[in-house]
């Protein structure tokens, strides 16, 4: 396992794809942090204060914000890439247990993703601290639960990143995977967040708003699950897309 570690980290890190996913999370993270301090107590902003500890938790959430489905998105490049350059059959016949393979793609871009969370997170603090201080805002990163959303926030982009190498196994042809997965996200989600019998009884448990739950996001229109239960749904959609994705690399053909 650990040589088939080497291996995908090797692929990952040959191309510039990270990088550039990478340079991206961190830009619209950046730009998320400007636009929730700027729009800090304007009317109509159903977000809490900046200065309560709810509005405090909201923007360190911001963390996984943009990290969390480019996460997916490197997981989907990083197993359909085998499909579309035609390299997916010598790397099944170096490890013949193609599980093994899934696993360890697995495992690297969960890893990815925590590093991608920890880079967004490090920029939120280094934004948030000093502009907030300037405009008279008192923040300390040991209180109001503040750890424990940065904490959280970086585990949702994990599991974001297993989530896109299970979508790229059921879905091989990766423009098609990419595509379906940032429409669900962006624009699924929200029309059926939107109708009023999903919004009351079924939007709370879909990925996107689990996902909001773990990282304790408050807002006055939305209703969350507990963190608790957020992360165990979350997980949950993980483990299951793994574990599908595991299933269809052994009994499917790769031609």
């Amino acid at each position: 396992m650990i040589r088939l570690l080497r291996s995908e980290s090797r692929k990952l890190f040959t191309t510039q794809v990270w990088f550039w996913m990478l340079v991206i999370a961190l830009a619209l993270t950046a730009l998320f942090v400007v636009g929730t301090i700027l729009g800090d107590g304007t009317e109509g902003n159903p977000s809490p204060l900046l200065s309560t500890p709810e509005g405090q938790r909201n923007l360190f959430s911001l963390t996984g914000a943009a990290a969390s489905f480019l996460a997916a998105v490197l997981g989907i490049i990083g197993i359909t890439g085998e499909f579309r350059h035609l390299t997916v059959t010598p790397t099944f016949l170096a490890t013949p247990r193609r599980g093994r393979v899934v696993v360890a793609k697995l495992v690297t871009y969960a890893l990815a993703g925590l590093a991608f969370g920890v880079a967004c997170g490090a920029l939120v603090i280094a934004m948030s601290l000093p502009w907030l201080s300037a405009r008279g805002v008192d923040v300390s990163l040991t209180a109001n639960r503040i750890p424990l959303v940065l904490l959280a926030a970086v585990l949702v982009v994990a599991i974001y990143g297993i989530l896109g190498v299970g979508v790229g196994s059921l879905i091989r042809n990766q423009v098609a995977a990419v595509v379906i997965t940032l429409a669900y996200l962006f624009v699924v989600e929200n029309i059926l967040a939107a109708l009023p019998w999903v919004r009351d009884h079924v939007s709370k448990w879909l990925p996107g708003q689990a996902a909001q739950a773990v990282t304790q996001v408050s807002s006055t229109s939305t209703e969350f699950l507990r963190p608790w239960q957020g992360g165990l749904v979350l997980t949950g959609y993980g483990v299951a897309f793994a574990v599908i994705g595991w299933w269809l690399a052994v009994r499917r053909d790769v031609t």
